[in-house]
């Protein structure tokens, strides 16, 4: 299949989902409101809480919003196939990724900015706080070892996907760089 045909379903799926999936999440589940203050406009310091443009924030999301999707995903296609590689980071964006960061998200903006782990200390008690971000971080550790097997695996099996991967570290540099100077 040709890869703008793909690029252009994936598209015209996501926009699809947004408005739909999207909004149902919005609206019905959640009942966001465009007149609450997002706690980086509210406790602005230019450290912790820095107003960004949305385009900005986009990119940053999207590129994590499958967790496993934007690194797995390619390395699923080159292995198996784009048809189980589209299908896992397509699916994976929406009913996985989004849901989790977007409602993950509200939580956090409605509690002052708070982290899950600040959260789970206030609702439930100290020590449990303590125990959900320690697991967070085992967890975090797992999930970079498997990052790094499946990208050396890659790695080794396929020498020229080293550089489309060291091309993507400038544009990760520039997009820090747009955050710091290209806010409201």
């Amino acid at each position: 299949m040709n890869s703008l045909i793909l690029v252009l379903l994936a598209f015209a799926g996501y926009l699809l989902a947004y408005h739909t999936y999207g909004k149902f999440l919005a609206r019905r589940l959640i009942g966001l409101s465009a007149s609450r203050k997002m706690p980086a406009h509210e406790f602005r310091d230019d450290v912790d809480f820095v107003p960004t443009r949305p385009h900005i924030i986009f990119g940053h999301h999207f590129t994590t919003i499958a967790g496993l999707g934007p690194i797995v995903g390619p390395a699923i296609g080159i292995i198996w196939g784009w048809l189980p590689a589209f299908l896992w980071v397509f699916f994976g964006s929406i009913f996985m990724g989004a849901a989790h960061d977007f409602m993950t998200l509200v939580v956090s903006a409605r509690n002052r900015g708070k982290s899950m782990g600040e959260l789970t200390g206030a609702v439930i008690g100290p020590s449990t706080r303590y125990a959900l971000q320690f697991i967070m971080q085992l967890l975090l550790f797992i999930v970079l070892a498997v990052f790094a097997m499946i990208v050396s695996t890659l790695f080794v099996m396929y020498p020229g996907s080293v550089l489309p991967v060291w091309l993507q570290i400038p544009v990760a540099l520039w997009l820090g760089m747009q955050i710091r100077h290209d806010f409201f």
